[in-house]
């Protein structure tokens, strides 16, 4: 649903209410300025975004570290885990 600034000062109550149905956006001078989202829709995109950034996080971690990561893990399948010899049980 579109409706313009003044609709929405206008009409908040309904406007909220539609929300919870559809994205409802705002315009100004005939641009999209705002959108009115429910809350569950406003989580489930914070979450999508949370999750997008951590692999984002992740696949620039490895690019950068993943020589290092590689040469780590080689070197504990050769050689094992210092001092694992030592444990009692």
């Amino acid at each position: 649903m579109r409706v313009t600034a003044t609709e929405a000062k206008n009409r908040f109550g309904s406007l909220c209410a539609q929300a919870k149905r559809e994205p409802v956006f705002v315009e100004k001078s005939g641009q999209i300025d705002t959108v009115i989202l429910s809350a569950e829709q406003y989580q489930a995109l914070q979450l999508h975004h949370d999750k997008a950034g951590r692999a984002a996080r992740r696949k620039a971690f490895e690019a950068e570290y993943g020589d290092w990561i590689a040469a780590q893990n080689a070197f504990f399948e050769t050689h094992g885990i210092p001092g694992a010899d030592l444990r009692p049980w």
